[in-house]
């Protein structure tokens, strides 16, 4: 049976929340987060709007998640999130004990990866679903920045 609630569904729900953080001034990455085939929390950087360098779209999400569920762990949730996690954002991923994330596009200079950081080992990751379009966002955003 075919469901409108798959993995490319919710990553452009993602993206939308991207593009919030773009028309906002904000570096455009989004984030929900999805328990059920239900949206329960989403999220975008608010870095320039709360003058706060924790404020990325995961953290946000993983707050409005945690306070939906009325609990801390994330077990049975997937997160999809339009760039790859930072090392700060990773570790909150990894004490939320979340099952799966869904990453767009990779940051080979500040993901996580490329800081030596871990998500939980039982926390099953993908990259690359909709990459093109959320990189594109991304050099938009810079492109304007640089004029």
């Amino acid at each position: 049976m075919l469901t409108p609630f798959d993995d490319t569904y919710f990553m452009k729900k993602a993206l939308q929340e991207a593009e919030t953080a773009f028309n906002r001034g904000e570096i455009p990455v989004g984030c929900i987060i999805v328990s059920q085939n239900t949206i329960i929390a989403k999220g975008h950087n608010l870095t320039e709007m709360l003058q706060d360098v924790t404020a990325h779209a995961e953290m946000q999400t993983i707050t409005a998640a945690a306070n939906y569920l009325g609990g801390k762990y994330l077990k049975d949730c997937t997160m999809y999130v339009t760039l790859e996690p930072c090392q700060m954002c990773a570790g909150a991923l990894y004490w939320s004990q979340i099952s799966k994330v869904v990453v767009a596009a990779e940051d080979t200079e500040r993901g996580y990866r490329a800081q030596g950081g871990k998500i939980h080992p039982k926390t099953k990751i993908s990259f690359g679903l909709l990459a093109e379009e959320s990189s594109r966002l991304l050099q938009s955003f810079f492109k304007s920045k640089r004029r």
